[in-house]
């Protein structure tokens, strides 16, 4: 416990510092209050960009969500997801049939933890969004008290594309818009769309 804030500053400061990011709270401001944050997905450093901006006291109750089986890989990972970030690790695809992801996310905010998703699912491109995985309309269903703020995450494709080792310095921002809640009798698929419509809205304002 005595390294973790340590190397939490570290990693923080040295993403800031390669990417010079920034965030730009268009729809919300930086409330203390319990969120989901969701954001596009293009790179291994998208929750630390997105994590990095955050104001510290924010910070401290914020949990990303990532794959098991690439944060799993190696012991500096996983000492990074576990001790540094208190990472929420999930499987994709559903390779881990006794694992019920939605109750293990519904768990952290319980305990109060605000957390990071992608509701993607997987990385993509850079220049579109993939449609959202059912994940968000679950755990949406699952504590409709909480709110789900879309956060464009700019440029971290261009920093650390996918099969890049090193990260490139340039310039990332993270946008926040505006908090949304599933609406009483929303279909999954509308609902799916429309947080995705406002992420997409969001990389072009």
């Amino acid at each position: 416990m005595i390294f973790e804030p340590l190397v939490a500053a570290l990693i923080t400061g040295g993403t800031q510092f390669l990417t010079g990011v920034q965030a730009r709270w268009l729809g919300c401001g930086p409330a203390s209050v319990q969120r989901i944050y969701f954001a596009n997905h293009t790179s291994h450093m998208d929750f630390v960009l997105l994590w990095s901006v955050l104001p510290v006291r924010l910070r401290k109750r914020t949990r990303p969500v990532a794959a098991s089986d690439y944060w799993e890989r190696g012991a500096f990972r996983r000492y990074i997801i576990h001790r540094v970030f208190h990472g929420i690790l999930v499987a994709r695809g559903g390779s881990e049939p006794n694992q019920n992801p939605i109750a293990i996310m519904c768990q952290a905010l319980d305990e109060g933890a605000s957390l990071i998703i992608f509701p993607e699912g997987t990385r993509g491109p850079g220049d579109c969004v993939q449609p959202f995985k059912s994940g968000v309309f679950h755990l949406a269903q699952a504590r409709p008290q909480v709110e789900l703020v879309p956060v464009w995450i700019d440029n971290s494709y261009r920093v650390m594309p996918k099969g890049v080792v090193l990260p490139i310095p340039l310039l990332c921002s993270a946008a926040f818009g505006k908090p949304e809640r599933l609406e009483i009798g929303e279909q999954k698929a509308a609902f799916l769309d429309r947080l995705r419509r406002s992420l997409v809205e969001l990389g072009n304002a």
